[in-house]
């Protein structure tokens, strides 16, 4: 793992979609760049505090280690230029910005319907992640099951 700063990288734990495009960005990231955390979480809280709670479900976060905080489609760039090949698509949708947001607010509208396109196999396997260094195994970065 890196010495770099790690990207504390929010997302919806009980989403499938959710939960296997983030077992396939850890897996891109091979720098250890990022930090998954659960929005369902209380670190989530202290980290997106001036969100309302509705507000903090609505899209992923992406938070830099100074504080800084990228959301939706706006947090691709970002994200992008931590994994190993991602500059050139970071250029992409720095410069169509809300091309970007439009897709991912599609993306996430539909979330439901398509997580229910991906396979059960691909789903079980992003579950077995662990995905932080205080998550239990099964849902990556959420609490643990009650």
């Amino acid at each position: 793992m890196s010495a770099a700063p790690r990207w504390p990288l929010l997302y919806d734990a009980e989403c499938g979609l959710c939960r296997t495009l983030l077992a396939g960005l850890l897996r891109w990231d091979r720098g250890g760049r990022l930090r998954p955390v659960a929005l369902q979480l209380p670190e989530a809280s202290e980290l997106l505090g001036d969100l309302a709670p509705a507000a903090r479900m609505e899209s992923w976060h992406l938070v830099s280690p100074s504080g800084e905080r990228y959301s939706g489609g706006a947090a691709l760039p970002a994200l992008l230029r931590l994994l190993p090949g991602g500059r050139a698509p970071a250029v992409a949708f720095a410069r169509f910005p809300r091309l970007a947001d439009r897709g991912y607010c599609w993306v996430a509208a539909h979330r439901v319907g398509l997580s229910r396109l991906l396979p059960a196999r691909l789903k079980r396997r992003a579950d077995r992640l662990r995905v932080s260094d205080d998550a239990p195994p099964g849902r990556a970065g959420a609490p643990p099951a009650r």
